[in-house]
């Protein structure tokens, strides 16, 4: 019944919390395997979710109040943001108007494995490409554009590097190329840099599953070209957004202040992590709510899921091997993770690994 075309790699998210109790029978668990903002949402949001009452209507299509509000907050023209289930939604309705069996996918390695999965969904080619220097998409990856390629994907920072991408990079990609570039900015808000690219095949894609703390309601959103936006509407799942979640996500635009602070604490608790991490093993920098280092063990992931710490196994990314995410929690959390990885390597206090060089705001 499947197409014959179809390659499906089924996406394996990070382990829960019950999982890891039931297997260890364990007291304390930190979990820090998903990304997730570890202070929650504003309490506003959490006002606005549970004072909606009307669950028997069905959303406003237009989902106007939010895209003007997102409007305000990006400084994007309202009428060209369109809303989704998250970006993982955009992605999908983007792939299902523009991938034809054959069509190449060109995406930049390791990094968020949804994209390959949509790729081969929709019968895609991937064209896979090593990163350059310090994870970063370099000039070389104009070479692998060609007529068939539809979609080039830029993750930035990218999941589960941390890095940011150049822009002037990702403007030649675009000017080189008569595909779309989808640029997934999912954790824009912990970086340093942001890029102003406004193009006619240039799509540039948020959430509110991170730095908002509200992931649980999948809440993505979207700047389009203006060719694009009549047929991602007419594509695009009937109300893909709940009214509850609408107004937590208002709620949330009203109180930018609080997501702020968790991203400073976020910030702050990243750069102490990274020093640390440093002296024990290769971790790298990054601009997101996580940290990407390579294990000089094989199973340095199920170790510490035994000291009840949920890291990220990366060795289903394709590029990674012994590579090990890990978000960056509540102080506590961190403190857990960084004793668990000093225990489990058998490193002592005054033992230091010879890192990588760099400095983690680079």
């Amino acid at each position: 019944m499947l197409r014959d075309c179809i390659e499906l790699t089924q996406y394996v998210p990070g382990k829960s919390i019950e999982e890891v109790r039931k297997k260890y029978g364990l007291k304390r668990i930190v979990k820090l395997a998903s990304n997730e903002n570890p202070y929650g949402p504003s309490p506003k949001a959490i006002n606005a979710l549970r004072s909606f009452l009307d669950l028997h209507i069905y959303p406003d299509p237009s989902y106007s109040e939010l895209r003007e509000r997102l409007s305000e907050y990006t400084g994007w023209e309202e009428d060209r943001i369109v809303v989704s289930t998250g970006i993982d939604g955009i992605l999908e309705t983007i792939f299902s108007l523009l991938i034809d069996k054959g069509d190449e996918v060109l995406i930049p390695v390791p990094t968020f494995p949804y994209y390959h999965i949509l790729t081969r969904l929709r019968c895609g080619r991937e064209v896979l490409v090593k990163r350059g220097r310090n994870f970063r998409i370099d000039e070389s990856v104009l070479n692998f554009i060609t007529k068939k390629t539809k979609i080039v994907i830029v993750c930035s920072p990218n999941n589960p590097t941390g890095n940011t991408e150049s822009e002037e990079v990702v403007r030649a990609i675009a000017e080189s190329t008569d595909g779309l570039v989808f640029v997934d900015e999912a954790y824009i808000e912990f970086s340093d840099s942001k890029m102003d690219i406004d193009a006619e095949n240039v799509v540039i894609a948020r959430t509110f599953s991170k730095a908002f703390g509200l992931a649980n309601l999948r809440i993505g959103y979207a700047r389009l070209p203006d060719w694009l936006l009549e047929p991602f509407r007419a594509a695009s799942t009937p109300f893909p957004v709940s009214t509850p979640a609408e107004r937590a996500a208002i709620a949330a635009l009203d109180d930018v202040k609080w997501m702020q602070e968790c991203v400073e604490r976020i910030r702050f608790e990243r750069e102490r992590v990274y020093r640390e991490l440093k002296g024990m093993v290769e971790v790298h920098p990054s601009q997101a709510n996580f940290l990407f280092f390579r294990s000089p063990l094989d199973n340095l992931a199920e170790e510490l899921l035994k000291k009840g710490v949920i890291v990220r196994d990366c060795r289903n990314f394709v590029g990674c091997d012994r590579h090990i995410r890990v978000t960056v929690g509540k102080p506590e959390d961190n403190d857990m993770f960084l004793e668990a990885v000093k225990e489990v390597l058998g490193v002592d206090s005054t033992d230091r690994h010879p890192g990588n060089g760099e400095n983690s705001s680079s």
